[in-house]
């Protein structure tokens, strides 16, 4: 009997990550598959606006994601828990937005708000322009989170 309950424990332990898993949609027009939970980890892959993907480990707002052979880490902020269905009227349909443009209406700010202040308000973005153009290594990125605390050498590898 006490080989039954044991056996039963070691099988609902080795199965209960199973019911943990969840299907998500990609909600940005592409996202980067890493190796590690970081934006600094190597990019294994790409999925596109609507892949359906199988979650299967959430950390730090990361979460490790199963898609037909390709496993690794996407952000949470490209997933949602809807499914994006892409036809109307048995059409294909297009995002029609590139992923530069997906990121800043997800904050709020695109090129249409960005000419609005600026006829408004009459802004000066010469500054924003200038750094946006500014281009740093991936050893500047990984020395400065590292230095500030924000990553660990561990996350960068």
């Amino acid at each position: 009997m006490k080989n039954y309950i044991f056996l039963s424990f070691l099988l609902l332990i080795l199965i209960s990550p199973l019911f943990a898993q969840e299907e998500m949609s990609i909600t940005v027009r592409e996202t980067q598959v890493r190796n590690n939970p970081s934006f600094l980890g190597k990019p294994t892959g790409t999925l596109v606006y609507g892949d359906r993907v199988l979650v299967l480990e959430e950390k730090n707002g990361w979460a490790f994601i199963h898609y037909a052979d390709l496993e690794g880490w996407v952000h949470g902020s490209a997933l949602t828990e809807k499914e994006i269905i892409l036809a109307d009227a048995g059409r294909e349909v297009g995002t029609g937005a590139d992923a530069r443009e997906v990121a800043l209406a997800g904050k709020g700010f695109n090129k249409e708000v960005e000419a609005r202040y600026k006829s408004e308000y009459d802004l000066d973005f010469t500054w924003i322009d200038r750094m946006e153009a500014f281009g740093r290594t991936r050893e500047e990125l990984v020395t400065f989170l590292v230095a500030g605390e924000l990553v660990s050498k561990e996350e960068v590898r």
